[in-house]
């Protein structure tokens, strides 16, 4: 069993992919098969698997997320750290916080066109 930390960078809110990253630290932990779990200690993001070859899916996305979950909502009280603040914590309760992706062969059993974003 391999346990480790991915650190992500971001600027701003949005979908991020960083499936190079977590297939990046599996192969130096010489795991053939098992399962990777992510998880990720925050209570404003949260993870996804979503398509990764074409960027417009990804826009159109975030683009739903934001009409659905808005900024700046008169019936928000939790907006200290700003107008994303209270729409982050929702679209977190609307997604996933972990994630497991199966492992076969050193390899994350991804679709074809699936990448893991934050």
């Amino acid at each position: 069993m391999a346990i480790g930390e991915i650190g992500i960078l971001v600027h701003g809110q949005g979908l991020h992919e960083f499936t190079d990253q977590v297939a990046g630290w599996l192969a130096g932990q010489g795991v053939d098969e098992g399962l990777c779990t992510l998880f990720i200690q925050h209570t404003s993001a949260s993870l996804l698997i979503q398509e990764n070859a074409d960027p417009s899916a990804r826009v159109d996305l975030e683009n739903w997320l934001n009409r659905l979950v808005p900024e700046n909502d008169a019936l928000y009280t939790h907006t200290l750290e700003g107008p994303d603040d209270m729409p982050a914590h929702i679209k977190t309760a609307l997604t996933a916080t972990s994630l497991s992706v199966p492992v076969q062969g050193g390899r994350l059993m991804l679709g074809t066109w699936q990448g893991i974003y934050l």
